[in-house]
This record gives C-alpha cells, sequence and structure tokens, in this order.
C-alpha cells in the first residue's frame, strides 16, 4: 500500500519512467497475489457451508480481506493513473526544452554578423539561411502541436496548468524571437547582396574601361592612307563597343541609385562609386572622341602627302616635255607638237584645281 500510495512523480521524463517501470513490477506482483486472495475467499466459503463454528468471523475476515484488496486495486489504478499524466507533462517538458534548445541553437546562426565579403560569399551565405528558413517552416507545425498539447494537458492536468501555460509561453516567446531574428538576417543578407552586386558590376565596367582605354591608345599614327583608313575602322569598331555597354553603365547606375534611395547601410560608398564610374564613362569617350580627332587628322595628312607626291610626279613627267626643243620640221610635225601641248594645257588646268 506505500507504493500505491506514494505521492512521488518524478523530477523529469526519465524519472517517471523509472517510477512506471517499478510500478510495472508492482503491478505483477499484485497479479500474482490475485490468485491468493481467490483462494482464501474460496477457503472461507467451504468453511461457511461446512457450518464452521466461527463462521461470522470467517466473514468477517473474508470481507476485511475482500474491502483491503478492493482497495489496493484502486489505489493501484489511481496510481497508474498520476503516473501517465506524470509523464505526459513531462514528456510535454522535454519535447518544449528540446525545440527551445534547437530554437537557440539556431539562434546563434542568426545572430552572426557575417554578410559576406563578395558577391560568392553572400551567395553562400543566402543559401545557407534559406535552408534555416526550410528548417523553420518544418519546425512550425511541431511548435503548433506543442501549443494544442498544453491547451490539452492544462484541461486534463488542472494541477499542473500554471507550470504548463509557463512553458508554452516560454516557447512562443523563443519562437517568435528567431522568426525575428530570421527575418531581420534575410534583409541583411539581401541588402548585402545587392550592394555586392552592384560592387561586382562597379569592378567589371572599370576594368573594362581601363582595357578599352589601353586599346584606344595603343595604335600608333599611320605612315600612309591606306593605314589611316584601318585605323579609322578599328577606332569605329571600338565605338561600337562602348555603345554596346551603355546599358551596363544604365544598369550599374539604376541599381546604385536604388540603393541610395532605400536608404542602403553602405550608401557613402555606393555614392563614391557612383561618381567614379560616371567620371570614368565620360573619360573613356573623351578619349575616344580625341583619338578620332587626332585619326582623321592623320587622315587628312596623307591623302595630302599622297595628292603631294602624286602632283610632283606628274610635274617631273610634264617638264621633260616642256625641256623639249623639238618645235618641228614640217607642218604635219608642228600642228602634232601644237596638239600635245594643247592636251598638256588642260592637263595643267585640272592639276591646277587639284593644287588649289
Amino acid at each position: 500500500e506505500a507504493i500505491v500510495t506514494s505521492e512521488e512523480l518524478g523530477q523529469d521524463l526519465e524519472h517517471v519512467e523509472v517510477l512506471q517501470k517499478k510500478f510495472e513490477e508492482f503491478q505483477t506482483d499484485l497479479a500474482a497475489h490475485e490468485e491468493r486472495v481467490n483462494e482464501v475467499n474460496q477457503f472461507a466459503g467451504k468453511l461457511i457451508q461446512e457450518t464452521h463454528p466461527e463462521e461470522e468471523l470467517i466473514k468477517s475476515k473474508q470481507d476485511e480481506v475482500n474491502a483491503s484488496w478492493q482497495r489496493l486495486k484502486g489505489l493501484a489504478l489511481q496510481r497508474q493513473g498520476k503516473l501517465f499524466g506524470a509523464a505526459e507533462v513531462q514528456r510535454f517538458n522535454r519535447d518544449v526544452d528540446e525545440t527551445i534548445s534547437w530554437i537557440k541553437e539556431k539562434g546563434q546562426l542568426m545572430a552572426s554578423d557575417d554578410f559576406g565579403r563578395d558577391l560568392a560569399s553572400v551567395q553562400a551565405l543566402l543559401r545557407k539561411h534559406e535552408g534555416l528558413e526550410r528548417d523553420l517552416a518544418a519546425l512550425e507545425d511541431k511548435v503548433k502541436a506543442l501549443c494544442a498539447e498544453a491547451d490539452r494537458l492544462q484541461q486534463s492536468h488542472p494541477i499542473n496548468a500554471s507550470q504548463i501555460q509557463v512553458k508554452r509561453e516560454e516557447l512562443i516567446a523563443n519562437w517568435e524571437q528567431i522568426r525575428t531574428l530570421a527575418a531581420e538576417r534575410h534583409a541583411r543578407l539581401n541588402d548585402s547582396y545587392r550592394l555586392q552586386r552592384f560592387l561586382a558590376d562597379f569592378r567589371d565596367l572599370t576594368s573594362w574601361v581601363t582595357e578599352m582605354k589601353a586599346l584606344i591608345n595603343a595604335d600608333e599614327l599611320a605612315n600612309d592612307v591606306a593605314g589611316a583608313e584601318a585605323l579609322l575602322d578599328r577606332h569605329q569598331e571600338h565605338k561600337g563597343e562602348i555603345d554596346a555597354h551603355e546599358d551596363s553603365f544604365k544598369s550599374a547606375d539604376e541599381s546604385g541609385q536604388a540603393l541610395l534611395s532605400a536608404g542602403h547601410y553602405a550608401s557613402d560608398e555606393v555614392k563614391e562609386k557612383l561618381t567614379i564610374l560616371s567620371d570614368e564613362r565620360s573619360a573613356l569617350l573623351e578619349l575616344w572622341e580625341l583619338r578620332r580627332q587626332q585619326y582623321e587628322q592623320c587622315m587628312d595628312l596623307q591623302l595630302f602627302y599622297r595628292d603631294t607626291e602624286q602632283v610632283d610626279n606628274w610635274m617631273s613627267k610634264q617638264e621633260a616635255f616642256l625641256l623639249n626643243e623639238d618645235l618641228g620640221d614640217s607642218l604635219d610635225s608642228v600642228e602634232a607638237l601644237l596638239k600635245k601641248h594643247e592636251d598638256f594645257e588642260k592637263s595643267l588646268s585640272a592639276q591646277e584645281e587639284k593644287i588649289t
């Protein structure tokens, strides 16, 4: 009877399970003694049937044994119910504690101030965080189930209602906290991603500008008309590539302006990079225009040299014609010479237009 009237219900789930195991051993022993009680009842019945002289005493003892037996069985059932209830409450406590422990473990990860140092590291952190958010989504069902279990246990175990409510509130507080942390970290990682995406575009564009400047400055001025034409054609190809990057410059500028409009934590750096990007683009266009003028001047000079050389060659040839002292020795030969001289004068007139 001392076993079934014990008020010890355990301090945690493991302790309750130990008590339940001991009680199961007691129940096995109790079931084994039920046969003994039956034998006592059979023997008492036999004595009464034989009209034993102590019949009244026998009945009294039989009733006493049966009453004690029923009382013991009743107490055993009560003890079994209490241990079962205690196990339910302690199992709830354990599940809540384990859930809170997991939440705090993940909370430490989400409290990290590492938001990535470049685009690749930010993308890796975002993927990791999205994995944590999927874990949280899966945990939400468990939190809801534990809250529902808390409501049920408060109804079925009113004596433990206040302690169960404390656990429930502790669980909800931790759950709300980690959801807030997750949302804040996701927002910060998105901010970091947008910044690193902008900086990566900035580095790509400024690097391209440097390469393009070197390319534009690489060509020496031509020494002939064909070379000058080739320079102008190649220079125009460079302009085509510059024009093709206009959308990239526009996109980078829009990204930077969006960061500034949102009040991004790196606004000062973004503003500085936008200024550099604009200056670099302007400097590239100015360099291209300067070289275009130089190449066109070079072309004009080479055309002049070519035309001058052609005129010089023509005059050298014509000078020999003019120095010829042959004046003809007959009418026909004189007329032929006059015809040649007229042709020369026409050619001279054409060359004069070219020279002037």
